[in-house]
């Protein structure tokens, strides 16, 4: 299997890179993935979508300010990127970052009114760092969105809104959860109304979301790792769901990855306890979902890890239609843009 084949024409033009005016306002583009049919919606017709019974699944993780600007003692600025976080254990005096310009084992840098010391530089780009202040807490109070590269430009006020969900609760991403970017409050009473259970995960998106794979062959890609944890009644429902033949519908390249990652865990656990870990499953085409049975997706860049998943969820044959239709139809793509419902 070939990234080169997970290719498609993407003109500039539809790369949505600001959010929305009105959260919710955007498309929705329906596909039946036994039929391989397309049908145009708005993403407020998703209630529509949706059957009493289901169970919705989405992701709680929070997006942090990540992006830190630190002064050294000669006031010449280093850029900081706050990674993901991992672990249950987690301590946010202590974390790993990416970094810009020379750093040097011991040095300490100030951010604003505080002082962050460089504890270790490792091989990759990236350093350990601490603080005797909270850091994600400095990053709160300092830090800017740390916007997805293609968009091209330096986050705004309105990014620190708007590339959030509005449910976030969890501290730990630097990348949103971008399918759920426009469930409004609004939209998430009327599913409930409806008879549909929605449930919660964890699951920290890391940078590794938008690391290019470096190999044609698709197989021997290598997935970042990310911490994810999946709240026993949320277990239960699923359970549910699975045991009165309704769906599980998942919100999200990020949501489905940890369901299909602990779906062994999930269809055989007692639901009596959370579980948690860290996930790295490659789904790409080929591969057999157990969890999820319908995915509400945004579109995907060409050659990019989730464009394999959802095209081995919908078919590839089924997705490139799909996805030359939304050209043609002018959807907007990617976080900030229009989003697709698989079923």
């Amino acid at each position: 299997m070939k990234l080169s084949d997970f290719d498609y024409e993407l003109p500039e033009a539809l790369i949505a890179d600001r959010p929305p005016a009105t959260r919710g306002g955007t498309r929705l583009l329906v596909l039946d993935r036994k039929t391989g049919d397309v049908a145009d919606r708005m993403y407020r017709d998703l209630p529509e979508l949706l059957q009493p019974g289901d169970v919705l699944v989405i992701n709680n993780t929070k997006v942090i300010r990540a992006r830190l600007i630190a002064l050294t003692e000669t006031r010449a600025e280093r850029e900081l990127l706050l990674l993901e976080r991992h672990s249950d254990t987690f301590d946010p005096h202590r974390m790993r970052a990416m970094y810009r310009r020379k750093l040097r084992t011991g040095q300490q840098l100030n951010v604003g009114s505080s002082q962050v010391v460089i504890e270790e530089i490792h091989g990759d780009g990236t350093a350990t760092i601490s603080s005797t202040e909270n850091l994600l807490s400095l990053a709160d109070e300092h830090g800017s969105v740390p916007l997805p590269p293609y968009m091209k430009r330096e986050a705004d006020q309105s990014d620190i809104e708007r590339y959030q969900t509005v449910f976030a609760e969890e501290a730990g991403s630097v990348a949103a959860p971008t399918a759920s970017l426009n469930l409004t409050d609004e939209i998430l009473d009327k599913i409930k109304a409806k008879g549909v259970i929605v449930a919660e995960l964890t699951l920290h998106v890391g940078l590794g979301t938008f690391m290019p794979i470096r190999t044609d062959d698709v197989t021997e890609h290598v997935m970042h790792s990310e911490y994810y944890a999946i709240p026993a009644t949320t277990i239960a429902a699923i359970q549910s769901a699975k045991k009165n033949s309704k769906r599980v519908v998942a919100v999200g390249t990020t949501v489905t990855r940890t369901l299909e990652y602990t779906a062994e865990s999930i269809l055989q656990h007692e639901a009596s306890n959370d579980i948690q870990g860290e996930a790295n499953i490659f789904i790409y085409p080929g591969y057999e979902f157990k969890v999820v049975d319908a995915m509400l997706t945004n579109f995907h860049a060409p050659h990019s890890t989730v464009l394999m998943m959802a095209a081995a969820f919908a078919g590839w044959d089924h997705l490139k239609v799909a996805y030359t239709h939304a050209v043609e139809s002018e959807y907007k793509f990617f976080s900030y843009g229009d989003s697709m419902f698989i079923c």
